[in-house]
């Protein structure tokens, strides 16, 4: 059996998530990471990805996550990210709209602008959580 350790994955309207897990894979800015009872301790950047919560239960908690931060301090994770979104809630069409609506934003965007850097992260957004909807 399996070590699990505690983790708690919150954004701006709550919990997301709470709960014991095996492992929590995810994407930081510097590249993949997993996590497992015991982890070394880390602070991180993540990006928007599709995370992966290993639990005890049957199956793997699949979810488009936002950017943010992962820390694993002590025994016990904490994620705190724009949004989660369960990967079987995500609707394609609506993601493509605003996908759309991102890029006119980047076409009408100032050269390194405010207005610019929120536009490019809003359609590296969508663009990630169109992949996890097309299942690529």
């Amino acid at each position: 059996m399996a070590t699990t350790f505690p983790i708690e994955i919150m954004t701006p309207e709550g919990a997301a998530y709470q709960g014991e897990a095996e492992m929590v894979s995810t994407r930081t800015v510097v590249g993949s990471i997993g996590i497992r009872a015991g982890h070394e301790p880390v602070m991180a950047l993540v990006e928007p990805t599709e995370r992966r919560v290993y639990g005890t239960e049957p199956g793997i908690r699949r979810v488009a996550q936002g950017d943010g931060y992962v820390q694993m301090a002590g025994t016990s994770l904490l994620m705190l990210v724009e949004e989660a979104i369960p990967v079987e809630d995500l609707n394609l069409e609506d993601l493509k709209g605003r996908l759309d609506e991102a890029q006119s934003r980047l076409d009408a965007a100032g050269d390194d602008t405010a207005d610019q850097k929120h536009a490019q992260r809003d359609v590296k957004r969508w663009t990630t959580y169109i992949q996890i909807a097309e299942g690529s």
